[in-house]
C-alpha cells in the first residue's frame, strides 16, 4: 500500500509488495525490493538500493549526500541488504569517489534511533548500532558487533567480528574480533565471553582465545608477542581470526588494554 500523500518519482523502482506511509519522499534513482515497510516522513534518495523485508521508521534519511567537503555531486551508491530495522532519525549516506563510491549495509541489522552511518562505510550482518551512535566515513564493522549508545567511531576504524563497544566510547583504534572495548578513548577490557557462549562456541576454543589474549597483549610490542604464539594457539580458529585482523592492516592502531 502506498499512501496518497507519499511523493514517489516515477523513475523509482518499487516492488508491488512495498508499503509506503504518509509524506514519505522517494527519489528517481531508488530501488526498493519486496516486502519493505516504510513508515511516514521518510526520505530516500540518491542511487540507493534497498533489499527485501526491511522496516524503516519515521524521519529516517537514507541516501542523501555524503557529509564530506570533497563531495561534488558525483554519482555514488548506497546498498542496503535484507531484514534490517532502521529506526527513527537514522541517517545513512552513500559513498564518495575518493572512498570507492559505495556504502554497504548488510543483512539482519538493528540500527537504533538517531544513529548515523557515514560515507564509504562497510557494515556487516547481525549488528546492533544503538541510539545516537555515529559511525564516521570509511569505517568497517564486521558481523555480530554491538555498538553502544552515543558511541563515536572514528573514520577508517575497523571493528572485528562479535566485538562489543560500551556506551559513550570514543573508538579511535581498531578493535580485535571478540574484543570488549570501553573508555573515553577506547581501550580493551577483555573478550566477549558472553557473546561467544551464546553463539555456542566450545569452552575449549574460548579458553584458548582467553589465554592467547593474555599473550598477545602481554607487552606493547604486538608483533613480537604474535611471533611467540605457539602452535596450539594457532590451531584455534578464534585466535586465527584475531591474528589475521591485527596483521591485515599494519598502518592502523590496534586497541590495547590499559597499562597496568
Amino acid at each position: 500500500m502506498i499512501h496518497k500523500t507519499a511523493i514517489i518519482d516515477p523513475n523509482a523502482k518499487i516492488a508491488s509488495t512495498v508499503s509506503i506511509g504518509p509524506y514519505t519522499v522517494i527519489g528517481p534513482n531508488v530501488e526498493i525490493k519486496d516486502n519493505v515497510i516504510i513508515q511516514s516522513h521518510v526520505s530516500i534518495t540518491g542511487s540507493t538500493i534497498i533489499g527485501k523485508n526491511n522496516k524503516i521508521y519515521p524521519f529516517a534519511s537514507i541516501g542523501n549526500d555524503p557529509q564530506d567537503m570533497k563531495y561534488n555531486d558525483e554519482k555514488t551508491k548506497l546498498l542496503i541488504g535484507n531484514n534490517n530495522t532502521i529506526r527513527e532519525y537514522v541517517t545513512i549516506n552513500p559513498g564518495t569517489i575518493q572512498g570507492g563510491g559505495i556504502t554497504k549495509v548488510g543483512n539482519d541489522n538493528l540500527i537504533m534511533i538517531s544513529a548515523h552511518i557515514a560515507h564509504d562505510c562497510i557494515i556487516g550482518n547481525n549488528i546492533v548500532i544503538a541510539n545516537s551512535a555515529a559511525i564516521a566515513g570509511h569505517a568497517k564493522i564486521d558481523d555480530y558487533v554491538i555498538i553502544g549508545g552515543n558511541c563515536g567511531v572514528q573514520q577508517f576504524t575497523r571493528i572485528g567480528k562479535m566485538a562489543m563497544i560500551g556506551g559513550m566510547t570514543g573508538v579511535s583504534r581498531d578493535v580485535i574480533p571478540y574484543g570488549l572495548s570501553t573508555g573515553n578513548r577506547n581501550y580493551l577490557n577483555g573478550i566477549n565471553v558472553v557473546g561467544l557462549r551464546r553463539s555456542k562456541i566450545s569452552n575449549k576454543e574460548i579458553i584458548g582465545l582467553a589465554d592467547a589474549y593474555k599473550q598477545i597483549f602481554k607487552t606493547e610490542n604486538l608483533n613480537q608477542n604474535l611471533n611467540k604464539l605457539n602452535g596450539q594457539f594457532k590451531e584455534n580458529n578464534l585466535v586465527k581470526e584475531v591474528v589475521e585482523f591485527i596483521n591485515k592492516d599494519k598502518k592502523r592502531p590496534i586497541c590495547t588494554p590499559l597499562p597496568r
